[in-house]
């Protein structure tokens, strides 16, 4: 299986999870919790669905605000990370409904975004 900074990685919403099983996704969403062991974070997206994010590790720094996500879906419908970038919002907010609006046009117009959707016509 190709590593998954290798191949084209779809933007995705918490509702594309269950269609994206095996796949390489790249998610971005804010973080609403962190679990206890953390190796598993549960972040919302632009509409306010929680996807949950495993880890292979548990962190090792503190993390909170916007994260971008690159991973496998997993049979869960879970994203199993890869690896993940914080954005800084010290200067200007991360607008997660624009950014999720931006998705929709993505996903409704594949042949003008081919690699945002995956399916590469």
């Amino acid at each position: 299986m190709a590593d998954v900074h290798e191949v084209p990685r779809p933007r995705i919403a918490t509702g594309h999870l269950a269609q994206r099983i095996g796949q390489p996704v790249c998610f971005v969403g804010r973080v609403e919790k962190i679990h206890p062991t953390g190796k598993l974070l549960v972040l919302s997206d632009g509409e306010g669905k929680h996807a949950t994010v495993e880890l292979s590790e548990p962190l090792d720094e503190e993390i909170s605000g916007v994260l971008e996500v690159v991973g496998r879906v997993t049979n869960q419908a879970t994203i199993m990370c890869m690896s993940y970038v914080q954005f800084r919002e010290d200067k200007s907010p991360f607008d997660l409904e624009l950014y999720n609006e931006a998705l929709k046009i993505i996903h409704e117009f594949p042949e003008y975004f081919p690699f945002g959707t995956g399916r590469n016509n």
